[in-house]
């Protein structure tokens, strides 16, 4: 006779259904699960396939058997079953794309049943009814089988003799020899396992102290070579130093994807402009191990300026021109571009309404008449579709479009950022004279280093960084 008790747990997973992980399942506890490119999020996309996925892109929060998706601000956004959508509840069979053509993943409910078995077990014994002494008196080495058999052995001849009421007394008694047997077999399994634990624990703090030296000491070689590169004569002098120092990022950061790295190595906190231009970068696509020290330093200087003498100018961009900033986002999120582009125009024209520059250029944008007719706007004696918010933004993603196609993949937004201030045939100029090779002449970080970029556009790109922080964390910088 038996009888069986079960409890029926739902798990949730996120199984993989694309690229290098596909098939891989990722299980989903109580709370958020963020999931995104930084080493920081709860599941980590890495590697080619994961190109269109932002640095923290998108969280999912369980809250009992029902599951919550929220983009956070995406570059290339999220699609549940073909919808891009921003916040929505996620039902299986639920499809989570990440970007248009990202990694995928599928929801999955699973239901795990344990039981719990009562039953009694009917132990046979020899076809006389006699037991053995050795049944009777079982020795230390014998199982949990004979255990019992010894035990109905006893309890028989005690009837036989006339003894009743003796049954529960002997079981318990064996009950407990049962018991000590198995504790002793798991204190020697405990002690095995804890045994292995400190190996293994020895052995991983002792690769991840010699990780860490060797990054220090790659860091030390990197800062060296900076500082050489600022005093460098001559592009064949620039050129050996910016090929050593591209080996030595390299090694940086192979370290750094080190899955035993990570977990012995917290994110170092660095300053906050550092660690916030990583991120905007990180989201255009062009990362760098290593920031030019005077790259970084004009950020910082243009951020004093803009909390200092073009305060009052920053300050109307944030406050009474924010709805406009919002609706600049959303068309840049449509068209599918960097959302943090928004903030050109505070560079541009600070969103006021002004005469115009020098050269004729006129609205947030900034466009010269001939450049918004090429682009499709109305400029003429009537209407003037460049101080239209809508329509000059809508321009300005196709002329951005236009750019970051025209200059390739790697740091293509940073040429198109470098390409919208001087036009595109100046860079192609000066990239052409100063760099011969085709791979290195679509590599921002190269040209920046090379000082192969124009002056004016060796500025702008620093400014335009520069008034992004500050969109980003106006509190942080006292606006």
């Amino acid at each position: 006779m038996s009888q069986a008790k079960a409890e029926s747990v739902a798990k949730a997973w996120l199984l993989s259904r694309s690229g290098s992980h596909a098939g891989t399942r990722f299980p989903m506890s109580d709370g958020v699960t963020r999931i995104g490119r930084a080493p920081a999020n709860d599941i980590v996309l890495e590697g080619p396939e994961a190109a269109t996925v932002s640095l923290q892109h998108v969280e999912i929060e369980r809250v009992g058997n029902a599951c919550f998706l929220r983009d956070l601000e995406s570059t290339n956004g999220t699609f549940l079953n073909g919808e891009r959508v921003t916040n929505a509840e996620i039902s299986p069979p639920g499809i989570i794309q990440f970007g248009n053509q990202g990694p995928e993943f599928a929801l999955v409910w699973e239901d795990a049943t344990t039981a719990i078995l009562d039953r009694t077990i009917e132990i046979p014994l020899p076809a006389d009814g006699r037991t053995s002494a050795a049944a009777a008196a079982p020795a230390p080495e014998a199982t949990h089988e004979n255990l019992l058999v010894s035990a109905v052995a006893r309890a028989r001849r005690i009837r036989a003799h006339g003894m009743h009421g003796q049954t529960m007394t002997i079981m318990r008694g064996v009950l407990e020899q049962a018991l000590a047997r198995s504790r002793r077999r798991f204190r020697i399994i405990g002690y095995s396992l804890a045994a292995a634990l400190v190996l293994v624990t020895s052995v991983g703090i002792w690769k991840i102290t010699a990780m860490k030296r060797d990054k220090r000491a790659i860091d030390a070689q990197i800062h060296q070579l900076e500082t050489q590169l600022q005093n460098a004569k001559g592009a064949d002098e620039a050129g050996q130093l910016i090929s050593r120092l591209d080996d030595y990022q390299g090694q940086a950061q192979s370290l750094e994807r080190s899955l035993l790295y990570r977990l012995g190595s917290p994110a170092e906190d660095g300053d906050f402009v550092t660690r916030d231009l990583r991120a905007v970068m990180a989201e255009f696509g062009a990362e760098v191990y290593s920031i030019p020290p005077d790259f970084l330093e004009r950020v910082n200087h243009y951020i004093q300026q803009d909390q200092g003498p073009n305060r009052p100018l920053i300050a109307h961009a944030l406050t009474e021109a924010g709805p406009q900033i919002q609706t600049i986002r959303g068309i840049l999120r449509e068209e599918q571009l960097p959302p943090d582009l928004a903030y050109i125009p505070l560079v541009e024209s600070a969103l006021a309404d002004g005469p115009g520059s020098a050269a004729g250029a006129v609205g947030p944008w900034q466009f010269t008449a001939p450049t918004a007719r090429a682009l499709g706007l109305r400029v003429d004696g009537q209407i003037d579709e460049r101080k239209d918010l809508v329509k000059s933004t809508r321009a300005s993603c196709k002329y951005l479009r236009d750019l970051i196609l025209d200059f390739g993949a790697g740091s293509s937004v940073m040429l198109a950022l470098a390409a919208y201030n001087s036009g595109t045939s100046k860079v192609k100029q000066a990239v052409v004279k100063n760099v011969r090779d085709p791979i290195q002449q679509r590599n921002f970080w190269y040209l920046y280093r090379m000082q192969a970029l124009p002056k004016e556009t060796r500025e702008y790109v620093p400014k335009v960084f520069a008034a992004i922080l500050i969109g980003r964390n106006p509190r942080r910088f006292g606006f």
